[in-house]
């Protein structure tokens, strides 16, 4: 018994040191002499400091770089960057500059306004206005001038009537052409220097009509001459650079059955070109879904403000200034110019495109931004640029004619035109005016030479505000002496 009672401590230590010594070595295995208790109480002692452990390494180390970086984030305010106004920057928005432009053109004009006002009073007369057109109010011979101009419209239409059947040949079609543009051109302006009873205003109106459709005409002609030449090698339709066909506008789609030549030699076709705001003829022109009355009202009120803030300026500033002494510098003749541009190159062709529903309103790109003298001449004045582009300066460089030649030419072409709409309607002739088209030639090359970027654009503006106001008073200021200080 003894021996058994003192045996009996002797396993149970052994046992618990066998467990003890178990529990470390044996990952996976059962003990075999372990209890499950201690077992139990064991395992998940590890697996939760097991747990920790991976926490722990799976946390983000904050280091002092990190921490110090954060600290900088929040208390900075620098970055690096270059000011707006460098080149370097990018920026382009400077609409609050042009704003400002604008507001200091009216307050310094405004100032003068109110000088020429304290010394000469109101001299606004709307009435008046009507004298620059007539002299006697039975007598109208501008006005009957334009009408006489649809017989030209009628003998371009019947003569491609002909053409198109064949009746006549095309060395034929081409002597009447050529005799119904060249009466076009010499027809009104003997009229007008012959005319005592037409105003200067009158007839410098009708020669602006028949000079735009002297260019309307000329394309028609040559439209058509296409249109002839590639109905000869059997082709039914044409290409886009002859005719447009019908296409979806930017606000709407609208569906015009397409018009093949020589269904388009049609009075109504004609006269839809002859009233559209384009010198260049399509077959099918892109057109607008609808007239949108809201736009239409506002260019028409454009078009009456603007058209009487010019009478006003120039019966209040430029007549007494002129009248008194010869100061091109003094008169608002630029600002007139811009209003001028405004009301008809935004506001009137604007207003002709949406009653006719004429679908391409392009009739002036950013001419203001002009680092060269030929991208102001190509941008201020879209139709004829199109014009010179489509009907001159192709055919000419088609023909083999060097570059800088058929530039001249065109130079050439619109100091004739510049002169003929001066100098015929006020009856004298100065060359001026032809003179400083050709002018530009040697200014275009200059600026494009040795100018580029904002010193470029600042010498075209300083021609538009020097040149063109000198030019124009010249004009004006020898036909007030010649007329009225003569007389007097």
């Amino acid at each position: 018994m003894g021996d058994r009672n003192d045996r009996v401590p002797m396993m149970t230590r052994r046992t618990r040191r066998t467990t003890i010594c178990a529990t470390p070595a044996g990952a996976n295995s059962k003990q075999a002499n372990g209890s499950a208790g201690e077992k139990t109480s064991s395992q998940p002692s590890h697996s939760n400091r097991k747990v920790k452990e991976e926490k722990r390494v799976h946390e983000p180390v904050t280091t002092p770089r990190k921490e110090r970086s954060k600290t900088s984030e929040r208390f900075s305010c620098h970055v690096l960057q270059e000011s707006l106004l460098s080149s370097a920057s990018g920026y382009s928005n400077y609409r609050g500059i042009l704003n400002w432009c604008v507001v200091m053109l009216v307050l310094c004009n405004a100032r003068l306004f109110l000088e020429n006002l304290i010394k000469y009073g109101i001299l606004v007369d709307p009435i008046q206005v009507v004298s620059l057109f007539l002299k006697d109010p039975y007598n109208w011979p501008a006005s009957c001038l334009i009408i006489v101009s649809n017989v030209f419209i009628m003998a371009a239409l019947y003569t491609e009537r002909r053409l198109s059947v064949g009746t006549i040949s095309e060395t034929t079609g081409t002597f009447l052409y050529l005799v119904n543009l060249t009466t076009l051109l010499f027809f009104p302006s003997a009229t007008v220097l012959m005319l005592t009873s037409i105003t200067p205003v009158g007839g410098a109106f009708a020669l602006c009509v028949y000079t735009i459709l002297f260019m309307k005409l000329y394309s028609y002609k040559d439209v058509n001459m296409w249109c002839r030449e590639i109905r000869h090698t059997k082709a039914r339709t044409l290409t886009r650079s002859h005719s447009c066909p019908s296409v979806a506008q930017s606000n709407g789609s609208a569906v015009h059955a397409h018009v093949s030549y020589p269904g388009n030699l049609t009075h109504r076709d004609i006269y839809y070109f002859v009233f559209a705001p384009t010198l260049c003829y399509e077959l099918n022109f892109p057109r607008s879904p609808r007239i949108r009355k809201s736009f239409l009202l506002r260019r028409l009120f454009e078009m009456l403000f603007f058209i009487q803030l010019q009478i006003g300026l120039v019966q209040q500033w430029m007549v007494p200034t002129i009248q008194n002494s010869m100061k091109p510098f003094q008169v608002p003749n630029h600002l007139i110019w811009l209003i001028f541009f405004y009301w008809f190159f935004h506001s009137s062709m604007n207003f002709v495109a949406e009653l006719m529903r004429f679908g391409d309103r392009e009739f002036y790109q950013d001419w203001w931004n002009s680092e060269t003298v030929t991208y102001f001449w190509s941008n201020w004045n879209i139709p004829v640029h199109k014009w010179c582009l489509r009907h001159f300066y192709k055919p000419l460089m088609g023909r083999g004619v060097n570059k800088w030649v058929a530039q001249t030419a065109i130079f050439l072409v619109s100091a004739f035109f510049h002169e003929y709409l001066v100098s015929v309607p006020l009856k004298m002739f100065r060359l001026w005016a032809f003179m400083g088209m050709m002018s530009q030639i040697p200014l275009a090359w200059f600026v494009g030479r040795f100018l580029r970027g904002n010193y470029g654009n600042a010498a075209v503006w300083i021609s538009l505000i020097i040149g063109q106001p000198i030019a124009v008073l010249m004009y004006v200021h020898d036909f007030y002496v010649l007329h009225y200080v003569s007389q007097s």
